[in-house]
């Protein structure tokens, strides 16, 4: 039955942004950060992670991570800019998630914290080793998260996913 299949849920902290004069929204990327991210992309290559769908913040230091990390798959996913992801509470970025079409298997969220850590912590009710002692402790720039849950986009809800692994470039 589709609605059984096993889902996986990527949560990525944008990586390390500048903080030139200007709005908040079209912050850059930091030397840092552009180096961070394609480290981001190889590390999903290495634990099996093709994402069919990938859904980012329209900030400017979200989309720079996107189009670092995103060289590396081949063929690239479907991606959408989505201006709930920009300051989203942990609510807002779940229900982005739940509105998921079930063809997709591997969805991958680009946006910022807090948001992001607060749903990695929301949505996870198992982890392998420390990984959800690590995410909870410091969610760091370019921070990513794996999660895995059985059945439809819609039902994911609090504590339902399994957190295989969590990760930054320089830990």
């Amino acid at each position: 039955m589709a609605s059984q299949r096993q889902r996986t849920l990527v949560v990525i902290r944008h990586a390390k942004a500048d903080w030139p004069d200007g709005p908040d929204h079209d912050r850059p990327l930091a030397d840092r950060g552009r180096a961070d991210a394609p480290e981001i992309g190889n590390w999903l290559v290495g634990n099996r992670i093709h994402p069919d769908r990938v859904v980012c913040s329209t900030a400017a230091r979200t989309r720079e991570t996107w189009k670092l990390m995103g060289k590396v798959f081949d063929p690239r996913p479907h991606t959408s800019y989505d201006d709930r992801l920009y300051d989203a509470t942990t609510q807002a970025l779940l229900y982005v998630a739940q509105e998921t079409p079930d063809d997709v298997d591997t969805l991958v969220m680009v946006a910022h914290n807090p948001g992001v850590a607060a749903l990695v912590a929301l949505l996870a009710g198992t982890a392998d080793g420390d990984a959800l002692e690590r995410a909870r402790e410091k969610y760091a720039t370019s921070g990513t998260a794996i999660l895995r849950f059985d059945g439809p986009w819609s039902e994911l809800n609090e504590k339902s996913a399994h957190l295989a692994a969590f990760a930054t470039p320089r830990a």
